[in-house]
């Protein structure tokens, strides 16, 4: 198998999800990042309100996700900071109300995928690569509704969306886990 035939087989190969638009499951499903203080420890938080969207097609060449996310439902379990990481120094949430991701390439096979594509935070957009860890797909006995889940991760660099406040006493590297259930669309 030549190069060609391995990267075509990676984006045309059968997909374990059944083709449609799949709805996410926001309460199996959060945004979580880490990003350094003072160099020494970490600070975690995450993301409340997330809409996302999962595309499959008939091939995984025609796979999109797309994702919004509310700045200002930063929660890092600090009422002073995350009011403060909202503010104007911050995120900017008055001028960056949202930050969206949307898919240009999705790769691999198994359980290990890789995930690329854009993330606009305020007027920046920046390409992004995540390493996905798909969990596999169940039905809920509740329900009768089939779930898949994902894992992902990354990192981005505040100092590229124009996030530079601090540098000494916040990282400029955030680390982001994403864990992700999606809900297959009836019928499929």
């Amino acid at each position: 198998m030549t190069q060609n035939d391995f990267s075509n087989t990676l984006t045309t190969a059968p997909l374990p999800l059944a083709p449609g638009d799949w709805e996410l499951d926001p309460l199996h499903s959060a945004v979580n990042f880490t990003i350094r203080h003072l160099g020494i420890a970490k600070v975690r938080g995450r993301f409340a309100d997330v809409q996302a969207a999962l595309h499959v097609g008939e091939a995984l060449a025609d796979v999109r996700v797309t994702a919004e996310i509310a700045l200002a439902s930063v929660d890092t379990g600090n009422p002073d900071r995350d009011a403060h990481v909202r503010a104007s120094d911050l995120l900017d949430v008055e001028k960056r109300p949202t930050m969206t991701f949307r898919s240009t390439r999705v790769s691999g096979a198994g359980e290990d995928w890789t995930m690329e594509g854009d993330l606009t935070i305020g007027e920046v957009t920046r390409p992004v690569t995540l390493a996905v860890e798909f969990g596999g797909v169940v039905d809920v006995p509740v329900d009768g509704s089939r779930h898949a889940g994902f894992e992902a991760t990354g990192e981005i660099r505040r100092s590229d969306f124009g996030l530079g406040f601090a540098p000494g006493l916040l990282g400029d590297t955030v680390k982001i886990q994403l864990d992700m259930q999606f809900v297959e669309p009836r019928g499929a």
